[in-house]
């Protein structure tokens, strides 16, 4: 369980200012490297927060183990001053951090994973709200490119990415969902071994969430999206996969005293499941046969990752 680590994390995400010198300090007590940007536009400003976990025969360390990425994905922790207190929306920096502390933990104590596990979100206290339908969205401080730029890294061969989903009709389900895998602009079928380890950490049936041709292509065509969950996906040649927090009714993002416990730490036990295993090559995202077999007949889809 993470339960202490989110009480940690949240302590320091559900207040006003900049967190980002404070989380800082929080993980450099575990000699893990931690990176620190802070990033201003027309909207305003945030901090990313970067988080390496060296792994015994990762790339950092000269092996040949794939990398795992773990991208928190929202507009901000909190919508000063809108409204005060930690938002929905920043659950996914709430999940992934507290998933970061605890692998810096564990580390720390002897329990080495096999290869490299990158963390990465940004915390924003004072984002902008925006209209959407069924519920208000949180909007952002930055760009969904400058997200991008900053939290999606070439090193990631395969990345989940840990959004609130929660503003929406689509999922009607308290705890958490996951997509299909997307690569490239193809939607692939769920992965197998995800659905395991989701079935593993929760003791119950696993549960998905559908997407559109929509939901992968950028921000910013003028075409609906479900949210930015899938949005690394337009970033990168590597699989993809979704990790929704999710609710069975609709709240916006820019609620507050929405934060549950429970399924934070569900999330947290399930990403440090799948680095796990990823690790060890037990993990697999999609087919990889397959793929080459839909390359092979029906071309590359690529051109749905750029903004036309």
């Amino acid at each position: 369980m993470i339960y202490s680590e989110i009480l940690e994390i949240y302590s320091l995400l559900d207040q006003p200012g900049k967190p980002g010198a404070k989380i800082l300090k929080l993980f450099n007590k575990y000699k893990i490297n931690i990176l620190l940007k802070k990033v201003k536009e027309k909207n305003g400003e945030t901090e990313f927060v970067k988080i390496i976990i060296p792994g015994k025969k990762g790339r950092i360390k000269k092996g040949h183990v794939p990398t795992l990425g773990i991208i928190g994905r929202l507009g901000g922790v909190g919508a000063r001053p809108n409204t005060i207190g930690f938002v929905s929306d920043g659950d996914g920096a709430l999940a992934v951090l507290s998933t970061a502390y605890r692998l810096a933990k564990m580390i720390k104590n002897g329990d080495n994973f096999e290869g490299d596990i990158i963390l990465a979100t940004h915390i924003c206290t004072n984002a902008p709200t925006s209209p959407h339908e069924p519920v208000p969205f949180m909007g952002s401080p930055i760009e969904l490119s400058t997200m991008n730029k900053y939290e999606v890294v070439p090193e990631m061969d395969a990345i989940l990415s840990v959004d609130t989903s929660r503003g929406n009709k689509i999922i009607n389900h308290t705890g958490y969902a996951i997509s299909p895998t997307v690569k490239e602009g193809y939607i692939l079928k769920v992965s197998d071994h995800l659905l395991e380890i989701m079935e593993q950490t929760t003791g119950k049936l696993p549960v998905t969430f559908p997407i559109t041709t929509q939901d992968i292509t950028p921000y910013g065509n003028g075409i609906y999206h479900f949210n930015s969950i899938l949005q690394p996906a337009t970033a990168t040649n590597s699989p993809v996969v979704g990790v929704a927090i999710t609710s069975e009714v609709p709240v916006a993002g820019c609620a507050t005293g929405v934060t549950n416990i429970n399924q934070i730490d569900m999330v947290g036990r399930f990403l440090i499941e799948v680095a796990q295993r990823f690790g060890k090559n037990k993990c697999q995202f999609y087919d990889k046969q397959e793929y080459v077999l839909l390359i092979k007949k029906y071309g590359s889809l690529k051109h749905l990752q750029k903004l036309r």
